[in-house]
């Protein structure tokens, strides 16, 4: 294989090429992260029983679920934590290397035959089902700096105004408010009120799941009309409660004497949060924490940079009082460790041309490294989309690594055979009759050969080897170039 190199330089050098257009393609459209994806891939399930323990969670919810969870394809295991205050989050753990996506409608279609199992009050909260992504790509506070607005108020705006914008960007597989607290109608019941009417919790809440409801009051004057109906009416009736006041006015029981129990009369009601759990806070403000995820396989940097020309372009649109901040950003160890690539690179050439110069005196002999150590490292990156790699700190650590591998090569291949040119050969000998001890370093980087190619052409009688003796003709390898007649 050598020889084919010695005697075809070109082809060495349309490899090379080949092998840089190959490794920037490729490099391209590798994904950047700041790890490797080694972690398994998980699917939560959280859901929420209102006012039952954890003990009643796991019996009436969690166990339901993690027998018909149990088997699902490719799962390694099921964890579940019930806490006191009615809510329940259990995590599916699937194999590595499985399609998250896959496992999600796995997950997914495991749930449904558990869902008859439940209670009607977390059939009707929902179970919400997500792929869980291991670490948050970056997080967003969003603050209010004259302590104007309260948390409920920026999670509420943020839940309105900026999770769908963060959604739509490519790359981010899923956006999540930490310690959200959502608005909700908070009815706080009296206890002693309600014995003494005789009432209970459940007449509460089946008169306002009653009242609360949407009525389409349909048309008046629609067709089939009578002649001289020209006009037709739509009729829209109050739909679903909004004011704390409207919740009030629910009633709950109608006396035989006319009167009615209300919730009002029974309850204090008032605009509050979802749940009281968490909070967040950003450099001891109250704030709104926005996570956003990274969908797997996708370009951190790029998802990063997007996110912030996003967030900066929504705070134009900000009310007064409201700022953000970017408060997590793990992109920024990837972006040092491009840095420092870049710089051992450039010191790694810096250091081979000198050593080189030095000891060779030869600026032919200098280019040679500088020509063969980019495209090694630049070629490399054509095989880690076939590897399953990509850009991270573990790899590109390695890539460091590797350079000092490929200098040393070239400064040994580019040495070896300037010292062999310089002990020179008979006249009319091709090069590789002479560069025999060379041939395992060729291989590696054939295309420092081409000096000696190049010498031999214009060594003085290399055209006359047709009038060289039978005896000099014999002890010529076969791998030599063919001889030319002279003229």
């Amino acid at each position: 294989m050598s020889n084919f190199f010695i005697r075809r330089p070109i082809v060495a050098m349309v490899i090379a090429i080949l092998t840089i257009l190959l490794g920037v393609v490729s490099l391209l459209g590798l994904p950047i992260a700041q790890f490797p994806q080694i972690l398994p891939p998980q699917v939560n399930l959280t859901t929420t029983y209102t006012g039952a323990d954890a003990l009643t969670i796991e019996q009436s919810v969690a166990t339901p679920i993690e027998q018909q969870m149990n088997g699902v394809d490719r799962s390694l295991y099921i964890q579940s934590t019930n806490a006191n205050d009615g809510s329940m989050n259990q995590v599916v753990t699937f194999d590595v290397g499985t399609d998250l996506d896959v496992d999600n409608v796995l997950v997914n279609n495991r749930y449904s035959q558990a869902q008859p199992f439940l209670p009607q009050d977390v059939k009707n909260f929902g179970v919400t089902i997500k792929k869980s992504l291991a670490f948050p790509l970056m997080v967003v506070s969003l603050y209010s700096p004259d302590g104007r607005y309260d948390p409920t108020f920026l999670s509420n705006y943020a839940l309105i105004n900026i999770n769908d914008s963060l959604l739509r960007i490519k790359g981010v597989g899923d956006i999540r408010n930490l310690g959200a607290a959502d608005y909700s109608m908070r009815i706080w019941l009296n206890p002693d009120l309600l014995a003494r009417l005789g009432l209970t919790v459940t007449d509460v809440q089946n008169a306002l799941r009653q009242q609360n409801v949407v009525n389409p009051a349909g048309q008046v004057g629609a067709e089939p009309a009578p002649v001289g109906q020209q006009l037709t009416y739509t009729v829209r009736a109050q739909g679903r409660l909004v004011e704390p006041s409207e919740f009030g006015n629910v009633v709950v029981r109608e006396n035989p004497d006319g009167s009615a129990v209300r919730v009002k009369d029974v309850a204090r009601i008032e605009m509050g949060a979802l749940n009281y759990q968490q909070y967040g806070t950003f450099n001891g403000q109250p704030a709104a924490v926005i996570a956003a995820f990274q969908t797997p396989g996708s370009n951190a940097l790029d998802v990063a940079e997007n996110i912030r020309r996003t967030m900066a372009d929504l705070a134009t649109r900000f009310p007064p009082g409201i700022k953000y901040e970017i408060s997590l950003d793990t992109t920024a160890p990837v972006k040092a460790g491009i840095r420092e690539i870049v710089e051992t690179l450039l010191e790694a050439i810096a250091l081979v041309v000198l050593v080189v110069f030095v000891f060779l005196q030869s600026w032919r002999a200098t280019l040679i490294p500088l020509l063969t150590v980019p495209v090694s490292l630049v070629g490399a990156f054509a095989v880690f989309p076939l590897l399953g790699f990509s850009i991270n700190t573990l790899s590109l650590f390695g890539l460091v690594l590797a350079i000092g591998l490929v200098v040393d090569d070239a400064i040994v291949v580019v040495e070896a055979v300037e010292h062999h040119i310089e002990e020179g050969w008979p006249r009319g000998t091709p090069p590789c009759a002479r560069c025999t001890r060379c041939k395992g370093l060729s291989s590696r980087l054939p295309s420092s050969w081409q000096p000696c190619s190049s010498r031999w052409r214009s060594w003085p009688g290399s055209r006359g080897a047709s009038t060289s003796s039978s005896r000099s003709r014999s002890r010529s390898p076969s791998c030599c170039l063919p001889s030319t007649r002279s003229r």
